[in-house]
């Protein structure tokens, strides 16, 4: 046998923990994160008897906007189902959510590729609960468990099998956290735990038959572990088609520090969950109205965003594709660009080429915010909402570099100030003395201290090193505490050692 033509073959449930303030049947606070353990618990998500859910219809609303958002039909009417298993993390010995009819069917998500993009179909999203967390002391014999998440609003969207690489499913899962975090149905935050995957993957052969048994991994919490995961199980498929073995349908486990999966149980001999109806909740009637105004509550979504970025700013696909990944960053660039727009709106001269003036602030803006600000946020480990820097302070920053009032080591060092207290670029720049000189008699005062300073450099320049150049530039930088205007300083340094 050979898997020179096979193809792997996988399907995702991707499950999004949702930012209501309560749970999906009880009023117990919805926030697990660094939390005493069983402190946000109630009789209900700890399923004493006699209790009765109330379904939250917040949790409700944001699962269809969830299934608008990617496409999906609503249909007039959903329940609720009992999944009945037992696990320690499952105090009701059945886990309450969605089996044959969902809040939301259907549906598709465009996964960008390079210049591409491939349409994977969805099945549906539904909503559920989630069950507790088990935590196993080291060194002890026993486990405990938390039933803070107990109850939690989950919506789980999955996906048809359509995904064919570990990379499609890793752009696939970034684009559901993104239009998630858009929608603002959740934070989408990992290393909370707010979204979770499980990974249906076989193997088909060139004609495109089944040709080893589906594989399930639990449990997967990282963008690393599914990537990995999906990685080892292409391999370990592939082998034991070539060589003939026989693979059974099983769940398995994710290890992460071997970076392997583990078997866990066969699915070929194992109960299924004997769904049945949710007694204690009635069918809910999703009205046309409800679902109008819930889609008219949608923003502009990524790709959309993305696209208007391109066309109307003329910045790169690339550049547009770094923004637009996360929302907040979208609306502090937008937010900075209108303060541009509106500042070039009032220079004199400018009119006739407004949306030249428009494209070049946004791609210096886009510059500024990707290299220098994205630089001073990643070792500090913050989100832009939580930065000192206003958009309209940065607006001014770009403004004081596009008129050439700052030079670009000036600017770096304004802004690190900016980062640091918040403080507006003008004050700054006034402050330290960071104003671009370009008056040329100041200028060449300095540059006739540094050509004196320097005689063995300036020889030589006068025998053909021009490469020099940059060290005398250096010092004139260094004497003017980065102020001067390098391009006039290199002017000046040229005619009076070379000659104009």
């Amino acid at each position: 046998m050979s898997s020179t033509s096979s193809q792997i073959v996988i399907g995702l449930e991707v499950h999004i923990q949702l930012s209501t303030k309560s749970k999906l049947f009880c009023s117990c606070s919805n926030d697990s994160f660094n939390v005493a353990p069983n402190t946000h618990v109630c009789p209900l998500c700890m399923g004493h008897p006699g209790t009765l859910p109330v379904p939250n219809m917040k949790a409700i609303e944001y699962a269809i906007k969830a299934g608008l958002a990617f496409n999906s039909e609503i249909p007039h009417e959903t329940k609720f189902d009992r999944k009945n298993y037992f696990y320690p993390d499952l105090p009701k010995g059945y886990q309450i959510s969605q089996y044959d009819q969902p809040c939301c069917v259907g549906g598709f998500i465009d996964v960008p590729l390079d210049d591409d993009k491939k349409r994977v179909r969805l099945r549906r999203v539904h909503l559920e609960e989630d069950a507790g967390k088990l935590v196993h002391p080291v060194g002890a014999n026993y486990s405990l468990v938390d039933y803070n998440r107990s109850g939690t609003p989950l919506i789980e969207i999955v996906t048809e099998p359509d995904i064919s690489s570990s990379e499609e499913a890793y752009l696939l899962a970034q684009k559901v956290q993104e239009v998630c975090r858009y929608i603002s149905v959740s934070d989408v935050d990992m290393e909370k735990g707010h979204m979770r995957f499980d990974m249906n993957i076989s193997l088909n052969d060139g004609d495109g038959n089944q040709v080893t048994e589906i594989s399930e991994i639990k449990n997967l919490n990282s963008f690393r572990s599914l990537k990995k995961a999906i990685e080892f199980e292409a391999v370990r498929h592939k082998e034991a088609y070539e060589k003939g073995e026989r693979l059974i349908h099983e769940t398995r486990g994710w290890d992460d520090d071997k970076e392997a999966s583990v078997s866990q149980r066969s699915k070929e001999d194992a109960p299924d969950y004997r769904y049945f109806p949710e007694p204690d909740i009635p069918k809910i009637v999703l009205s046309s109205d409800l679902v109008s105004k819930i889609k008219r509550t949608l923003p502009e979504m990524p790709e959309e965003r993305k696209a208007r970025f391109v066309e109307e700013y003329g910045i790169s696909k690339k550049e547009a594709g770094t923004i637009i990944a996360n929302k907040y960053v979208a609306e502090f660039f937008e937010n900075t660009l209108s303060e541009l727009i509106e500042w070039a709106s009032t220079l004199e001269g400018k009119e006739s080429k407004k949306d030249d003036e428009k494209k070049k602030l946004a791609k210096l803006a886009s510059n500024w915010l990707l290299s220098e600000l994205y630089g001073l946020m990643r070792p500090e480990r913050v989100k832009i909402q939580e930065i000192k820097i206003t958009a309209e302070n940065f607006a001014e920053l770009i403004a004081l570099v596009y008129e050439k009032k700052v030079n670009s080591s000036a600017a770096q060092e304004i802004l690190k100030e900016m980062f640091m207290t918040g403080n507006d670029p003008t004050h700054i720049m006034n402050e330290k003395g960071l104003k671009q000189v370009d008056d040329i008699d100041e200028l060449s005062l300095v540059c006739d201290t540094v050509i004196q300073e320097n005689n063995e450099v300036v020889e030589s320049i006068k025998e053909g090193k021009e490469s020099a150049l940059q060290f005398l530039m250096g010092q004139v930088m260094a004497k003017t505490k980065g102020s001067a205007n390098p391009q006039k300083v290199m002017e000046i340094l040229k005619t009076k050692i070379i000659g104009g």
